[in-house]
């Protein structure tokens, strides 16, 4: 077991559930799921591709992205909406998940090797590297804004391998979206669905060998 890797994401695992964040991000500007997805699937169908994807590539920045897209609900809603306020109201509502990060730190300890891999906002990232002690927990950070890849893309898995000197089934990755664990796992990866924190320790150590 010492050649296991560790290969965790971040937002959902490391921190508080992001529908909850994302909820509240909404609930204080005003505008509903619907209004959200509505004009994401617009700006998707308009443009070619997603809006989305191209943000967490690195390809369209924040300000732009967030322009856009409150042009397009303040279209379909017919009133103002706030959008410069986002990130600070959505990292406003990220709780550390502190479990999580013990784990994290205990198999550091262990002697065991850790990476980051990411899908991100360039413009986020002195705010979620604030959020808990990165360059202690992790070797290596991907982050897709600046690879300009991301998951479930599977050349971003081999990017992360790669920077590691690693093969795919050295690695135990865990991510709360089921499409990214099945990317992962279809290269050879073990792959945790992180759904709660009690549930993705168990199968973390499992795969890694007790890290308590």
């Amino acid at each position: 077991m010492s050649g296991r890797i560790l290969v965790s994401d971040f937002g959902g695992v490391l921190t508080s559930p992001l529908p909850e964040a994302f909820a509240r991000v909404q609930e204080e500007a005003g505008i509903s799921a619907e209004a959200l997805g509505g004009a994401m699937a617009r700006m998707a169908e308009r443009d070619g591709m997603n809006p989305l994807h191209e943000l967490e590539c690195g390809r369209i920045t924040e300000p732009a992205f967030m322009a856009a897209l409150g042009a397009e609900i303040e279209a379909e809603l017919g009133r103002p909406v706030e959008m410069h306020r986002f990130s600070e109201r959505y990292f406003a509502a990220l709780e550390p998940n502190t479990e999580m990060l013990g784990l994290v730190r205990a198999v550091r300890e262990r002697g065991l090797r850790t990476a980051l891999l990411t899908n991100n906002v360039r413009e986020w990232e002195p705010r979620w590297r604030s959020m808990l002690p990165v360059d202690e927990l992790f070797e290596l950070v991907v982050d897709s804004a600046f690879v300009g890849l991301r998951k479930p893309d599977p050349a971003i898995y081999h990017l992360t391998c790669e920077r590691l000197g690693a093969r795919a089934e050295q690695c135990v990755f865990v991510d709360d979206i089921e499409i990214n664990c099945e990317a992962a796992a279809a290269l050879g990866m073990t792959a945790v669905h992180f759904r709660t924190t009690a549930q993705a320790r168990r199968e973390i150590e499992a795969a890694l060998g007790s890290v308590v």
